[in-house]
């Protein structure tokens, strides 16, 4: 095996962790409510906390891989996302549970982005899209094995033990690191933004905080506003702020790269659906189809095998069709089949579901694989860290609040009818929202230029003349 391929598939071991998490927890979800007693629609708070930890903490990986070297923060988000999902195990209340998944989503904010870093200094820009495909796939294999793996745990022995399975994947993950990874760091690194850390911080906790808890009831309606409002103009000034810094934490002058902007733009719209139908449908699945744990992950693991069968595709399609194509009309496929989870009702043939689910898991992973290796196609190496920052809290942002959209549309529906059980029509809806707002990505990959990153797949076509972003030292010659 080439270094190319053994360093994605390393990284990946520590990635396994977190897609396997992600998928057990969500067939897991009646079960857990039923045993801390509360509502499943409100576990969304131990999704969103997850989501919204990286959200806090990922602007400042990129910087601190720099500082301290990426092998050494890489091993130490490890050791926290282990810890985390030891302490998920334990937890017996809603509170618990979710500071115990915020523990994990520090872990993952560092272990994620910090992880795609070490492969795009390690592996030439022309192997890239291949690097990521290999680096998929352990990625994916969780995906794959967690919903039948979680709803066999659940339904057979306890949800808790789907947490602890997380140990010894994250100690293998840790030798294996630490046996043939380079401890790459920058000779100079910039002094962390400290300002910008607490207004990141504070803008996209009580934003994403805000918008989950809408509508369960927990804190008054104008407490959600306040929230809301305390999050936007937290953002807002730190736009302000950035503008005048040498060295913000979250390089907001990245979005004048045409291809960097419509992949973070148009894929946090496409990742709404990302994050709320993982959510959605296993609750719909056993709340209204009345499916087991078990039965509902074994349908639903389809998703990753549509995934698996596209890895290998994906290097020939993006040089056939290049990435504007794909993301413009892979998107809307893609979109389609979040919202073709609504048309779902009791009854239906299971071979029609699992055509559904298999085929849309192909699109949306062709989808991921290449807003992935388009983000960096035309950043400069001097920014990769920084890239890789925004990009990974654009990704927390749009699937955090793609549950919160998702749930909150369930909710708003059954509010209609408070007394009754959950229905398909309270579902239904929220599958179409999604839909539509993946949908509305189109609008942010229809300017790109036909040959926009062809170098990254090697396509024929000549490069365009994308915007560079000099680095920072050299700034003030070229502003």
């Amino acid at each position: 095996m080439n270094r190319t391929r053994l360093t994605a598939l390393i990284v990946a071991c520590a990635m396994f962790m977190d897609a396997l998490d992600q998928t057990v927890i969500a067939t897991s979800l009646p079960a857990i409510a039923t045993d801390i007693q509360v509502n499943p629609l409100a576990l969304k708070l131990a999704l969103t906390s997850y989501f919204m930890s990286l959200a806090i903490f990922v602007s400042a990986s990129g910087w601190a891989a720099d500082r301290f070297g990426s092998r050494t923060i890489f091993r130490l988000a490890i050791v926290i996302f282990t810890t985390g999902s030891i302490l998920c195990g334990f937890s017996t209340s809603l509170w618990g549970f979710v500071l115990a998944r915020f523990l994990q989503g520090f872990g993952g904010a560092m272990m994620t982005p910090v992880g795609r870093l070490l492969v795009i200094r390690s592996v030439p820009r022309a192997e890239m899209v291949a690097a990521f495909a290999w680096l998929t796939v352990p990625a994916m294999i969780g995906p794959m094995i967690g919903p039948p793996l979680g709803g066999f745990i659940t339904t057979y022995f306890h949800w808790r033990w789907i947490f602890w399975i997380n140990v010894p994947i994250g100690v293998l993950g840790f030798v294996l690191v630490t046996l043939f990874i380079e401890n790459i760091r920058e000779e100079e690194t910039p002094p962390l933004d400290v300002r910008g850390f607490i207004l990141t911080g504070i803008g996209f906790s009580t934003l994403v905080f805000g918008l989950t808890v809408a509508g369960l009831g927990f804190l008054p309606i104008l407490y959600n506003i306040a929230l809301i409002a305390v999050g936007v103009a937290a953002l807002g000034l730190y736009g302000v702020h950035a503008r005048r810094v040498e060295f913000p934490i979250i390089e907001l002058k990245l979005f004048r790269i045409p291809l960097f902007r419509a992949t973070i733009l148009g894929g946090t719209l496409f990742r709404f659906g990302v994050g709320a139908t993982p959510f959605l449908l296993p609750l719909m699945l056993q709340l209204v189809f009345g499916m087991s744990a078990f039965q509902s992950g074994s349908l639903t693991f389809v998703s990753a095998v549509g995934s698996m069968a596209m890895k290998a595709s994906a290097p020939r399609i993006l040089r056939h069709f290049g990435f504007r194509n794909v993301l413009l009309y892979n998107g809307l496929i893609g979109s389609f089949f979040f919202a073709a989870c609504g048309l779902f009702r009791p009854g239906m043939s299971e071979l029609l579901i699992l055509a559904v689910l298999l085929a849309g898991g192909f699109f949306r992973s062709l989808q991921f694989t290449t807003l992935n290796a388009a983000a960096f196609a035309e950043v400069d190496n001097a920014m990769m860290s920084r890239a890789t920052s925004l990009n990974a809290v654009s990704q927390q942002v749009a699937n955090s609040a793609g549950v919160a959209i998702g749930a909150g549309t369930v909710e708003a529906m059954h509010a209609f009818h408070p007394g009754a059980a959950l229905s398909m029509g309270d579902f239904a809806p929220a599958f179409f929202v999604v839909g539509a707002l993946a949908a509305a990505s189109y609008l942010f990959f229809l300017r790109l230029p036909r040959e926009a990153g062809s170098d990254v797949t090697g396509s024929s076509d000549r490069r365009g003349n994308a915007t560079k972003i000099p680095p920072p030292q050299d700034r003030a010659a070229a502003e």
